[in-house]
This record gives C-alpha cells, structure tokens and sequence, in this order.
C-alpha cells in the first residue's frame, strides 16, 4: 500500500524544516497520519530533509492515484504488458493473403 503526494503534503503541512527522517516519521504518527502514509514516511532513505518537496520526491508514491488510474485499469495494463515470451516466440496469425495466395506462388 503506497499514499500520494497530497496525503504526504497534507500530514507534514506544518512540520519544521529541516528535519531529519526519525523527527519526520514521528511528526507524522503523533499528528493522526494515515497507515498508509506512516509507511511511506518509513520507507524513505536515511538523511536530512530542506522541505516537504524533498519529502515527496523521496517517498514511494502511488502512480495511480497521480495518474488516474484504478486498480482494475493497473491489473489490465499489467496484463498486457507480460506474456511471458519473447516477441519471435509468440504465436501469430498467418497473414491472409499468404494464406490465400499460397508462399511461392508462381515462382
């Protein structure tokens, strides 16, 4: 589960900075951020951080929710997107005008 910039942005609206990530992670928690954001805010590297921008850029976002995207149109894309095989191993139709025609016709 990931959380979006506006969430991250909402929670650390009136936090100090610069901060380090233990003061940004406890500021959260104490200040009623959501699980989802908590985790976020804990999977960011160790350091310190100038401002919120600094904080978004670092946290794992979900591109879905900037996007637009919900989890139905994320599992049909991820469908698609992974058969398995390489391009030269897929099975393809044969064309119909070779079908048709037949591979050395006339020659």
């Amino acid at each position: 589960m990931t959380t979006d910039r506006k969430a991250v942005e909402a929670t650390l609206s009136a936090a100090d900075f610069p901060a380090s990530k233990e003061d940004i992670v406890s500021y959260a928690e104490n200040n009623g951020a959501d699980e989802a954001t908590a985790r976020a805010l804990r999977a960011m590297p160790l350091g310190d951080y100038a401002n919120v921008a600094e904080v978004v850029r670092s946290v794992p976002l979900d591109k879905g929710i900037e996007e637009g995207q919900s989890d139905s149109d994320k599992a049909q894309q991820e469908r698609k997107t992974q058969s398995g095989l390489a391009e030269h191993e897929t099975q393809t139709p044969t064309n119909p005008i070779v079908e048709e025609l037949g591979e050395n016709r006339g020659s």
